[in-house]
């Protein structure tokens, strides 16, 4: 009887081992087939029709949805290439069309960039959006705080109830954007535009106007104390 249990107890602990093996293994190869999907996605995005980067751009976030470990990495890739395909443009270049509609890949990737699990961003990491061309883009309630928009054209964008706390906005154009209960507190918006703006409700408590320019803009119950106004131009 002792040795069919010792027999019996080989025979299991040699089952687990092969067990473990093969499990180890098949995460090694899930890992594989999931870096070779992310080397594939980040060469295809912008050499494709509109439609297929859209497609890239959804099992992208499906991927960084299911994988943390993979989730800056893609927002890294998204965030590329936005500012690859939608490049600043020199101000006397862009004509001040607030009916400008943002291309379809181009907001697809802004809409999984905003709505990514912010607690997975790593630590002193920032999101770079800056010198891109983002008129017209819906950016409704987006986790956008402490981003990088430094010279972004912004004009016409929907950013109701956003969240662009300690967010760097010199030099961007907000000119008609819609910025209702948008959190801009402690923002750099020195040399901005944001004439015709709404920033009603819009909470600029410590933000940064130097030279900002907010002809026409709506101010209905926005939060201005501690904010810095000089040579900020309200009119004409």
């Amino acid at each position: 009887m002792k040795n069919i249990l010792s027999k019996t107890h080989v025979q299991l602990s040699k089952i687990l081992l092969h067990i473990l093996v093969f499990q180890k293994q098949v995460k090694q190869n899930q890992h594989q087939l999931l870096k070779r999907r992310l080397t594939i996605a980040s060469e295809q995005l912008g050499n494709n029709t509109i439609e297929t980067n859209v497609a890239v751009i959804n099992d992208l976030e499906q991927i960084a949805h299911n994988h943390s470990q993979y989730h800056w990495i893609i927002i890294d890739i998204l965030t590329t290439f936005v500012r690859k395909n939608a490049p600043y443009m020199l101000q006397e270049e862009v004509t001040s069309n607030l009916s400008t509609k943002i291309r379809l890949d181009i907001q697809a990737a802004l809409t999984v960039i905003v709505r990514r699990d912010a607690n997975k961003d790593p630590v002193n990491q920032q999101l770079d959006l800056s010198f891109t061309d983002m008129r017209g883009a819906n950016l409704k309630g987006a986790n956008l705080q402490q981003i990088n928009l430094y010279q972004a054209n912004l004009a016409g964008a929907n950013l109701r109830e956003a969240n662009l706390a300690g967010a760097i906005l010199s030099a961007a154009n907000l000119e008609g954007a819609n910025l209702y209960l948008a959190n801009l507190e402690g923002a750099i918006l020195s040399a901005a535009n944001l004439s015709e703006a709404n920033l009603s409700g819009a909470n600029l408590h410590r933000a940064s106007l130097y030279l900002a320019s907010l002809h026409g803009a709506i101010l209905y119950d926005t939060i201005l104390d501690g904010a810095n106004l000089r040579e900020t131009k309200f009119s004409e």
